[in-house]
């Protein structure tokens, strides 16, 4: 069991604007909810205990939202008020935070629709003796609100290596789980978390797990009308 996540809340949610001139990127709701409780509710249903959750813009709304929550993990804050470190300097920046054992690191503009447990099926994959890091991915034919060319080769038994031709099948769909001694070497300044990765890849200790359902990158308003008529024609 992984009992600590990390959700990645900061970002200036730019592509989103209007909706985030008011509000993080983080509490811009989809179907009905914040994104960032879509997120830390999946994680309440396998146990995660505590979340780390980095702050940036709009921090004191968000933080008061956390703070109202009734149920699901204990809510610690990571606070990026005076500088946004992005994504691998706000994981070196949260460090402390995090402990030794893996953990789940989450993005707030990923949602889905499962056939099966997508997280349950992350947590029975995950294999430390060979992997350091375990993406879940999305098929780029079975996502909505991304227009690449996709990310990653996968092999058989999952390892996976950077796009190697024009596309790729798969994507990563903004949920990993890690190990934070990975990221001891790095210094809590602005760099992005594929500087992590492109080691990790070197070593051959990445694999992925491709999520058996429709994923939804929610990176802009007009995404996010998209997500909210997926999610009520599935009835969520």
């Amino acid at each position: 069991m992984i009992k600590t996540a990390m959700i990645m809340a900061a970002g200036h949610g730019t592509r989103m604007r209007p909706l985030t001139n008011d509000r993080s990127k983080a509490m811009v709701e989809v179907g009905g909810k914040p994104l960032i409780d879509h997120m830390l509710d999946r994680l309440s249903k396998i146990g995660v205990e505590r979340a780390v959750v980095n702050v940036h813009a709009h921090a004191d709304h968000l933080e008061n939202h956390l703070n109202r929550r009734k149920i699901g993990p204990e809510i610690i804050i990571s606070d990026e008020r005076q500088a946004l470190l992005e994504t691998g300097g706000g994981l070196v920046n949260a460090l402390p935070l995090l402990g030794e054992d893996p953990v789940l690191i989450c993005n707030i503009d990923a949602i889905w629709v499962d056939f099966t447990p997508v997280l349950e099926g992350l947590l029975k994959a995950w294999n430390p003796a060979i992997m350091d890091e375990l993406f879940l991915l999305a098929r780029r034919d079975a996502s909505l609100g991304y227009a690449g060319s996709g990310d990653f080769d996968m092999a058989d038994g999952g390892r996976l290596t950077r796009r190697k031709g024009d596309t790729a099948d798969h994507i990563y769909a903004g949920v990993e789980i890690f190990k934070p001694a990975l990221a001891k070497r790095f210094k809590p300044e602005k760099f992005s978390r594929n500087v992590i990765w492109n080691e990790t890849l070197k070593r051959n200790r990445i694999y992925g797990f491709e999520l058996p359902g429709y994923w939804m990158h929610v990176g802009d308003p007009q995404a996010r009308l998209a997500a909210e008529a997926v999610l009520k024609e599935a009835g969520m």
